[in-house]
């Protein structure tokens, strides 16, 4: 199955919503995602508030990706299980997202934050592969 296929399985289960991508909104999503990536990457500022804007920008860029598709989700993590399908993310950085992404959940609604800084680089590296791939699909429309 191709991924147009399982997007629009994903339509139909009412776990996207379709929605006309607005260049407008991807062009905002990539600014605070730049903005946050440069900030997660500043070694002055506590862990858990580079991790959050580490992730943050992760989620921006693969909403942006499923925005430019035509579709939403109010679902964080569904917007990075799809990246496999909204761009060309790995297995590998698709599992990365999710994790970080728990571990996002665990620092927000229960306190707990394991400072990984291995982690951290990691995710800051694969979120800026995948948003030059959001940028060229954005300069492709």
């Amino acid at each position: 199955m191709d991924s147009n296929h399982n997007l629009e399985n994903l339509l139909r289960s009412g776990a996207l919503k379709a929605e006309p991508s607005d260049r407008g909104e991807c062009e905002g999503l990539i600014r605070s995602a730049t903005a946050r990536l440069n900030d997660a990457g500043t070694s002055s500022l506590a862990f858990a508030s580079r991790f959050d804007l580490a992730c943050n920008a992760a989620h921006g860029i693969a909403l942006c990706a499923m925005r430019l598709r035509g579709y939403r989700s109010d679902k964080r993590y569904l917007v990075f299980q799809c990246l496999g399908l909204t761009t060309g993310a790995s297995r590998l950085q698709v599992r990365l997202f999710a994790l970080c992404h728990e571990r996002r959940n665990l620092a927000e609604y229960e306190g707990y934050l394991d400072e990984d800084e291995a982690l951290l680089a990691e995710l800051i590296e694969s979120a800026r592969q995948v948003l030059d791939e959001v940028r060229c699909l954005m300069s492709a429309i």
